[in-house]
């Protein structure tokens, strides 16, 4: 790898944004073309654009992707890297310029328990030398939590409470650093609670209904102002009140839209009362909207369709969000509300505007206005444009090296065999009839292709090549149902819903001359593709690319680590599926594998074991297929579960853009 330190425009991912507690600064990690990850530090000023630095590690050593970030004022960053139960605090911070190394790394403390989350301090926590500048929370097997407050000066973190139960969340209840509300997991229910860091003593906050999940979202310590979630009123929603304020709490109708999910990212105070800005999720794509409660409105704000943060700070100079579209590596939106919602289609006296249900129609494409030709590239590399709403600019997103573009997408309704599934399509509107095509499948189970930047999928249609990435049942964000649909069903309702789509597709390619589509698939979605691959008539299957594939629940249990074997219970993972297509086993369906097929495995998986791909290849030996000619097998050394977002990464996108493309595998 070889992380550019000074060249933060080569980001082309971005994630685990978290602000500094006074909005003066964000933090990141960010990915090089090449998959290297590093932090970033983003300097947020009152005017102008965000502008990032690269904290890239000496000795091209890289982050690594499930380090924790906290965003420290002065503009450095503290980092907690995991290694099992180890988990190293360090500080980076930029060197002056000029010198060698341009970026000073100092070890803090290690910590030991089998799970650590770091909390930023308020911004008006005590500060200066000696001062704490976080709270580390370790979960514990007992199960306890213990709570620490962590220096930046090398001194050991101090030890402040140990209290039984497991705890997340984490919204500070005043401004000085002493209350924080947590959220108690205790005999199978949530319920938030406060701890005084002070004395170490855990009082309840919320106890709404006699068994009722309740966790504080967001307050505001000046009016106890608050956002929660809770159960009580029969499903989960949100609310809002004052604390302690003698009136019971709010779950007003307008902030409970069936199938969509809302969620509180920041709020501050205005003349009109508390204003809080409310992420809203639905499929692939998410919005904005801007929520006043002593006027009971829910205004939608007009910003580009892609895929919101879920974290924000609102700040006099700005609410800032990450924010991604196909087009648009990830980056830092700056919004001015009061100028998008004057922007915005809700006319004063009026009630919101109707809110995107699940599998509303899409539409060809992504509405004019905001296609990436209205987009150009401005001083700073912030995207503005006459057709976009005043209030709204996107800064360091990253451009091609080559000075070109990035290949957008469309998110489309494709129907499926039990109703409509949503896709992200790459190809524009002519995508049925391109030469190639990809049907690629995301992993999880419990996850789903988003309307944001992928490096994997923009190298695919940099080869040329058309992407239908549906999200079959068994994907999130599409209700509870859909979700749900393959527990206990693993390649059941998921894998009719491929197969339908492949009928489908190769059908309409056939009558055109084309070839049919290829597949693709990574993690859950290699597995759901080798099945398809293998139940498809053969001339329904190009080619098949699959990266880091299982072979079965059941097979996943006898050699997956402790934690994998747990998800994958809990999501029914082993239990049989029982209809005509018989076992969901890939091993045993081998022999019907006859597409030509590309295998990518890192061998330091630690997620879905490498031995898995090995099983594989041995067995497609064994019954006389030809490695080289009829398959190839890429054991990536040294990459894990995320081989194509680690070290190498662009090489490895090269490689399956070239054989979705080909089909050669040598």
């Amino acid at each position: 790898m070889n992380v550019v330190i000074g060249a933060a425009t080569q980001a082309l991912r971005r994630h685990s944004f978290t602000f500094a507690a006074d909005g003066s600064h964000a933090a990141c990690l960010a990915s090089a073309a090449d998959g290297g990850w590093y932090a970033e530090s983003w300097q947020l000023p009152a005017t102008g654009p965000a502008v990032p630095t690269a904290l890239a590690l000496p000795g091209n050593r890289s982050e690594n992707l499930h380090s924790q970030l906290v965003a420290l004022p002065d503009g450095s960053v503290l980092i907690c890297r995991h290694e099992g139960e180890r988990h190293e605090l360090v500080r980076l911070t930029a060197a002056p310029p000029g010198t060698e190394p341009t970026v000073l790394e100092t070890p803090l403390a290690t910590l030991r328990r089998p799970g650590l989350r770091l909390l930023p301090l308020p911004a008006d926590a005590p500060a200066g030398p000696g001062a704490p500048v976080a709270v580390a929370l370790g979960g514990d097997t007992r199960p306890a939590t213990t709570v620490w407050l962590v220096h930046d000066d090398g001194r050991e973190p101090r030890q402040v409470a140990e209290i039984p139960g497991l705890h997340g969340g984490g919204v500070w209840l005043d401004r000085a650093g002493s209350l924080l509300a947590l959220d108690r997991v205790a005999d199978g229910i949530v319920r938030s609670v406060v701890l005084d860091l002070r004395s170490g003593a855990v009082t309840p906050l919320l106890e709404i209904g006699e068994r009722s999940n309740d966790r504080l979202a967001l307050f505001d310590p000046d009016s106890r102002f608050a956002m929660v979630r809770s159960d009580a009123p029969g499903s989960d929603r949100l609310g809002w009140g004052v604390l302690g304020g003698g009136e019971p709490l709010r779950f007003p109708e307008r902030l409970h839209v069936a199938g969509v999910f809302l969620r509180p990212v920041a709020l501050r105070s205005a003349a009109d009362g508390v204003r809080v800005a409310i992420q809203i999720d639905h499929g692939a794509g998410s919005s904005l909207a801007l929520w006043r409660p002593t006027l009971g409105r829910l205004d939608p704000l007009p910003v580009p369709p892609g895929r919101l943060g879920a974290v924000a700070h609102w700040s006099e100079a700005a609410l800032r969000m990450p924010y991604s579209a196909p087009d648009h590596p990830a980056a830092l939106a700056g919004l001015d509300v009061d100028e998008l919602l004057a922007h915005g289609p809700a006319a004063p006296g009026s009630g919101p505007a109707p809110l995107p249900l699940q599998l509303a129609p899409l539409g060809p494409g992504l509405p004019g206005p905001w296609r990436d030709t209205a987009l150009p590239r401005q001083p700073g590399d912030a995207r503005t444009s006459a057709a976009a709403p005043p209030g709204w600019r996107l800064d360091g997103s990253t451009q091609p090296g080559d000075g070109g573009r990035w290949h957008p997408a469309q998110s489309i309704e494709l129907a499926g065999p039990a109703g409509p599934l949503e896709a992200v399509v790459y190809g524009g509107e002519a995508w049925l009839s391109s030469p190639h095509l990809v049907l690629a499948l995301h992993g999880g189970p419990a996850d789903a292709w988003r309307l944001e930047f992928d490096p994997t999928l923009q190298r695919m249609a940099a080869e040329g090549l058309a992407v239908v990435a549906p999200n079959q049942r068994g994907s999130t964000g599409y209700g509870v149902a859909h979700a749900m649909a393959i527990r206990g069903s693993w390649g059941g309702p998921d894998l009719d819903d491929v197969l339908y789509l492949l009928d489908g597709i190769a059908g309409q390619r056939a009558a055109l001359g084309l070839e049919p589509p290829a597949l693709f698939g990574a993690s859950y979605g290699a597995f759901l593709a080798l099945l398809a691959a293998a139940h498809a008539p053969t001339e329904h299957v190009a080619r098949c690319a699959v990266v880091a594939p299982f072979l079965s629940g059941a097979r996943l249990l006898a050699e997956a680590a402790a934690p994998v074997r747990a998800l994958t219970t809990r999501l029914g993972g082993g239990e049989p599926v029982a209809d005509a297509r018989g076992p969901r086993d890939v091993l045993q369906l081998a022999h019907r594998l006859s597409a030509p097929l590309l295998v990518v495995h890192g061998d330091r998986d630690e997620v879905v074991p490498v031995s898995q791909s090995r099983s594989l290849r041995h067995e497609l030996l064994r019954i006389g297929r030809t490695e080289g000619a009829d398959f190839r097998y890429v054991e990536a050394a040294g990459s894990g579960h995320e081989v194509l977002a680690e070290d190498g990464a662009a090489v490895l996108h090269e490689l399956l853009a070239a054989f979705l493309r080909t089909g050669r595998p040598g």
